[in-house]
């Protein structure tokens, strides 16, 4: 048989369970026709490479990004990053700058929350430095942001505004009266991303093609797009220009996109909006059958939501769904075929989750077929750690997080409860699904999209030295429980065949197996022995989509 590649004498670990691992493997119009020894490469004829001992992966499945999201923040201004200790010194640092660079239309800042040490910041604080133009500070997780009164007025934003999401996203009160600081996507995305809209389709093109070059570079060949919160007309200019990239032979990537909805009362609606989005974005690498729900919020600012209080606020935070409202949900879903992936970073949010599967799995019975995903999984109670594999619900973790710091987590959760999180080890050996990703909302210099620290992280919980990344975070120990730590090929495994579960492509990518898309890599190095600490460090020489050459 005429083939258009022959690749012999290399190491290759398929990710398919029925044949692990091979020498040769033979590639014909995009796909793999042959897997296995070199003793059946002698029915093909055509290209012949000897990759002298090599190691071949499949293309990386990275399931939980945000693309739509950084495309806007790559033009965003996000103003000037600053360091303090306390409010005064934050309101002095901002009243300086502003005294320094007078005339700017809008005055915009970057902070850590932490640097308040418990104080709060007002929009009368605020206004008192800036009553005439428009001021807000960034919270530097991107979850909250604190504004004057003049972005409230443009925004139109006032006592009488309601939450989109009462207790995940919502407008800071007192008293009854706004206070300036806005908590989570569907409120702040409004605000952060307002000018958006006026970006031409070449600025997008131009964004969209470096994280299309990075993803090329490192063997990046699928992933989930996780959205953006409130502010789905602009996610959808982003697909349309993924749509017309795909079209014209410039996405050597495969997006697995999402409609976002952000509470029950949007469920309706976004059912609706889901079902268009998978008519009108449906190309051969673009495909959109899944509905993304923000079901809490995050940790440092006290919106994940949690079984136990917090235990310096002793306060729990609310998830965006009662397990009755999901279930409902799922209960639809799984009428249209349609996928549900969520945002679950405390142990209430996936334990309603849970919960939901598990009344929509009652009331449909052998009809169920929704694919559902908790993402995130910072914090997971002990009852619930066997619960995804026995629902069949997805576990996606982003393993580059696990090296927090903990001395920042006990306060939150006190000592016990912080060695207890990201239990992936734990919930892989159940028997779940467990997929990998590098959640993140700004492209940057793309260290935190590195599919290789990922698997670095996951194997060590830990930013060493030798760590691509150790300029950026520094961590002085590893991130307990050291029972949690991963093997290479189960870091493999949850960035590949797992992905592609998730996904439900499974027949066509995810594993090196005779019929499937031809998407591969090549390393010089042998990833299955190579030292877990500086794995960061690894690229692949050659990477493969569909059978060609991209990189």
């Amino acid at each position: 048989m005429k083939a258009d590649k022959i690749i012999k004498n290399a190491k290759i670990f398929t990710a398919d369970t029925d044949n692990p691992n091979a020498s040769a493997l033979v590639v014909k119009d995009g796909k793999f026709c042959y897997v296995g020894d070199e003793a059946g490469l002698s029915e093909y004829e055509g290209e012949v490479i000897d990759l002298a001992g090599k190691f071949i992966m499949p293309g990386i499945i990275d399931s939980h990004v945000h693309v739509t999201f950084p495309t806007a923040f790559e033009y965003a201004d996000f103003g000037e990053y600053f360091e303090c200790d306390g409010k005064l010194e934050a309101m002095n640092f901002v009243a300086d700058y502003m005294k320094k660079n007078p005339g700017l239309k809008r005055y915009k800042f970057l902070m850590s929350k932490e640097n308040l040490k418990g104080e709060e910041i007002t929009k009368e604080d605020l206004d008192a430095i800036s009553p005439d133009k428009e001021l807000q500070i960034q919270e530097s997780e991107f979850h909250s942001v604190w504004v004057n009164s003049k972005v409230l007025e443009r925004h139109s934003i006032t006592d009488k505004t309601p939450d989109p999401v009462p207790g995940v996203a919502y407008y800071v009160r007192k008293d009854g009266h706004v206070t300036g600081n806005v908590f989570e996507g569907a409120a702040e995305m409004p605000i952060i991303l307002d000018s958006a809209m006026e970006l031409s389709d070449e600025q997008i093109d131009t964004a969209l093609q470096r994280w299309i070059d990075f993803s090329v570079s490192v063997g990046v060949s699928g992933i989930f797009d996780g959205g953006i919160p409130g502010f789905n007309k602009y996610h959808e200019r982003v697909y349309k220009r993924l749509r017309d990239l795909d079209k014209q032979g410039r996405l050597p990537v495969y997006v697995d996109g999402c409609y976002v909805i952000s509470s029950a009362r949007e469920a309706e609606e976004g059912l609706k909006e889901l079902k268009r989005f998978r008519r009108e974005y449906n190309t051969e690498h673009l495909k959109v059958h899944t509905l993304k729900i923000f079901m809490d919020g995050t940790l440092k600012i006290h919106t994940a939501a949690m079984v136990e209080p917090y235990e310096d606020t002793h306060t729990t935070g609310v998830t965006a769904f009662s397990r009755e409202e999901l279930a409902e949900l799922l209960v639809k879903l799984n009428e249209e075929g349609l996928d549900l992936h969520l945002h679950t970073v405390g142990d209430a949010a996936s334990r309603v989750v849970l919960d939901a599967v598990e009344l929509a799995r009652k009331a449909l019975g052998d009809r169920y077929r929704v694919k559902v995903t908790c993402a995130h999984l910072k914090i997971q109670h002990d009852a619930d750690l066997d619960r995804f594999a026995k629902l069949g619900v997805f576990a996606n973790y982003t393993p580059w997080w696990h090296c927090e710091h903990i001395e920042e987590m006990i306060p939150l959760f006190g000592e016990k409860r912080s060695e207890n999180m990201y239990r992936c080890k734990t919930v892989w050996d159940s028997g779940a699904v467990v997929t990998w990703s590098s959640d993140n909302v700004v492209f940057g210099d793309f260290v935190p999209w590195n599919p290789y620290l990922g698997m670095e992280v996951g194997m060590t919980r830990w930013i060493s030295g030798k760590t691509a990344m150790y300029d950026f975070i520094k961590c002085a120990e590893e991130f307990p429980s050291a029972s949690e730590k991963m093997s290479i090929e189960e870091m493999i495994l949850g960035y590949t065949i797992n992905g592609a579960k998730q996904l439900g492509i499974e027949a066509s990518k995810g594993s090196i197996a005779a019929g499937k898309d031809a998407d591969f890599l090549v390393f010089d190095n042998d990833l299955l022995t190579a030292e877990h600490q500086g794995f960061s460090h690894n690229v692949p020489t050659d990477v493969y989509f569909c059978g060609r050459k991209v990189n």
